[in-house]
């Protein structure tokens, strides 16, 4: 099975984790999720995985830098303490 490739940072996901040095993740409320994808499109280290009706966010591989955070227009994306 040929994966869709996302340029540059999905190759570097493939290739570095996260080592757990940030005290906090990130999470999806897939109530107020409405898939629109706009975290999808801006993370830079392409963590954002596509579900059905909503996204989630590979903390294996998610560096904390908070642009999906930021990017929601729906505050679906929180940021909790570890």
């Amino acid at each position: 099975d040929a994966q869709e490739s996302r340029g540059l940072g999905d190759v570097y996901k493939r290739q570095v984790t996260n080592d757990s040095y940030r005290s906090f993740d990130y999470f999806v409320d897939k109530d107020k999720c409405k898939n629109c994808l706009e975290c999808y499109l801006y993370c830079p280290d392409g963590t954002i995985e596509k579900q059905d009706s909503y996204v989630s966010i590979n903390q294996d591989f998610c560096k904390g830098c908070g642009i999906c955070q930021k990017i929601c227009s729906f505050d679906a994306i929180e940021r909790r303490s570890k």
